[in-house]
């Protein structure tokens, strides 16, 4: 390939695009007629800007846009996407209902006050249900538990945190619905559904039992995993559980969705196609389940008012258990000053902040319908004689009565990740952009000079460009993405591309335990989740100590990978 302007121009752009979802900067500008507002170029705008660059200076045109949201070489974004949603909203709304935090009340019983003991089955908790749930439903409750566990425990939340976000987002590689990058490689590669499973559990199981033991190793001292614990009595299971009922219908429709897709997958349908109308069912029922309540007035478990948020009546639960179940003051620990703490050894700084249930990320946001107050009220009669501000007080209070009337809906949709859409759609485009400009066949030469499309190398080579990529390329998405695109180009032999996907199905998933919070959008997500809840970790911090798990996970990972090819190709 010549080296022409516009491709070197699109590779350019490409890589600018990426810097700005890292590192994203915000900054305020004069419009006309809306005046000062803030405009920011991150995950979700950054892309976007790159495709309009790329388009003006004419280094792209329609039908590579058209290619990038229909798809090329069997990898539909469509269905990705329309498949990604269907589940999450399906776990989301279970998620809602008390679940989550009813296991990790049970759990926390059978652990008792062996600290040791606990922060194993809490690590084998996230990651039995980060294996079907997936790991943001997983990430947005169980982040918020250990948040107020660790803070009524008086422990540092160092420790912890880091072996959820590690279970969460390794689990993940185990079924092919458990995370976008997976549905890709199963796309583009043209693996079974279930066999994708087969591929990835030994893997997974490798993977999961050395990062255990990798953090084990790196939390020994005292002050991370104290050896005894001090509660009191047992935390009372069902307290948390705001809807039994929900709870039950949605594990049902969640398990019969997963079982289907794998079943049909033998016949090669397209699985939005079975998850849409679950998801449907699933929406159906939570509207006429909220409606049968508002009308009968049954309140969910915890519930101060009926248009409170159904987060916040969790978390309300949950402290007022915690307080109960935990005697303050542990020996060797420093008493909780209920304001502000900080270890500056661990990179954590930790603000007490548990009322305050708002965060806004990247990729989703969760609501907080706060009850109308003092202050809105004062607002409201001040604005008697203004158009504007009898509609805003207008909305505020349509929006009340229709959170007190479908309050699972209306929790739930905030949270659904629908910055992913853009970035998704953009990311494909972008790739297809490269490929247009002949770049993908450039990557794929140099694959095949380093590799010599021999099974091995190519294993290695793929596993740990993922984990590098999913730090510099735009999340674990955009790495799968590209690395699918090159490993096609290649034209490796069948032994050879099906060790490729696995390699790299391995590495999109661990590549999220990486050193950049973009390394996949549930970095974001739990980053802002922590934030929110008061909890401040550095970048350097997040590096430091997912570094050596994450060395560890690559090494047994792939090893795996290269003794499964040993066997199937032998």
């Amino acid at each position: 390939m010549a080296i022409t302007g516009p491709a070197v121009g699109t590779l350019v752009v490409f890589f600018i695009s990426i810097i700005f979802v890292i590192y994203p900067v915000s900054f305020h500008v004069s419009l006309p007629y809306l005046g000062r507002r803030r405009l920011s170029i991150n995950l979700t705008t950054a892309p976007i800007i790159a495709i309009l660059v790329l388009w003006a200076a004419q280094c792209l045109g329609p039908k590579v846009i058209r290619d990038g949201i229909v798809g090329t070489d069997g990898v539909k974004p469509y269905n990705i996407l329309i498949l990604f949603f269907s589940l999450a909203y399906m776990a989301i709304t279970l998620d809602i209902t008390g679940v989550l935090q009813a296991a990790a009340f049970w759990v926390s019983n059978k652990g008792g006050n062996n600290g040791y003991k606990l922060y194993l089955y809490f690590y084998i908790m996230l990651t039995v249900l980060s294996v079907f749930l997936g790991n943001d439903p997983v990430i947005l409750s169980g982040t918020a538990f250990l948040v107020y566990y660790t803070k009524v425990s008086e422990l540092d939340p160092t420790s912890w945190l880091m072996s959820e976000f590690a279970a969460a987002n390794t689990a993940s590689m185990v079924l092919f619905v458990g995370n976008p990058t997976n549905v890709v490689i199963c796309e583009g590669f043209g693996i079974n559904n279930a066999g994708f499973t087969g591929y990835t559990i030994l893997p997974f199981l490798g993977c999961i039992v050395f990062c255990f033991i990798a953090l084990a190793i790196q939390f020994r001292k005292q002050k991370y995993i104290p050896r005894v614990l001090h509660n009191e009595g047992d935390l009372d299971v069902r307290s948390v559980l705001l809807d039994p009922i929900g709870a039950w219908v949605g594990s049902i429709i969640l398990g019969s969705c997963l079982i289907v897709i794998i079943v049909v997958s033998f016949v090669h349908v397209d699985v939005w196609i079975i998850s849409l109308p679950f998801a449907g069912a699933k929406f159906i029922y939570d509207i006429a389940w909220d409606h049968y309540r508002y009308v009968k007035k049954i309140p969910m478990r915890g519930q101060a008012r009926s248009d409170e948020d159904l987060g916040q009546a969790e978390d309300d639960v949950i402290m007022e258990q915690l307080r109960r179940h935990v005697s303050p003051h542990h020996e060797g620990q420093q008493p909780a000053t209920g304001v502000e703490t900080s270890d500056k050894a661990s990179g954590v700084e930790t603000r007490v902040n548990t009322r305050n249930n708002t965060a806004e990320t990247g990729e989703t946001y969760v609501a907080d319908p706060t009850p109308t107050t003092s202050i809105e009220k004062k607002a409201g009669s001040d604005a008697e004689g203004t158009l504007l501000r009898r509609l805003n007080r207008l909305y505020v209070e349509k929006r009340h009565r229709f959170a007190a009337h479908f309050p699972t809906f209306y929790t739930a949709l905030p949270r659904l990740p629908f910055a992913l859409v853009p970035f998704a759609f953009s990311q494909f485009i972008l790739i297809e952009a490269l490929a247009h400009q002949g770049w993908i066949d450039v990557f794929a030469r140099w694959l095949v000079i380093a590799s010599s499309k021999q099974i091995y190398p190519t294993i290695w080579l793929i596993g740990v460009l993922g984990v590098i990529l999913c730090n510099v390329s735009g999340t674990n998405i955009g790495a799968t993405i590209l690395l699918t695109k090159i490993v096609r180009a290649a034209d490796m032999p069948v032994p050879t591309a099906r060790a490729a996907a696995i390699a790299l199905a391995v590495a999109s998933n661990i590549g999220a335990v990486s050193f950049t919070f973009s390394a996949s959008l549930a970095g974001l997500l739990w980053r802002q989740i922590l934030e929110q809840k008061g909890i401040h970790v550095r970048q350097r911090t997040f590096a430091y100590w997912n570094a050596f798990p994450l060395v560890v996970m690559t090494a047994v990972g792939l090893g795996i990978v290269c003794a499964e090819m040993a066997v199937l190709y032998r």
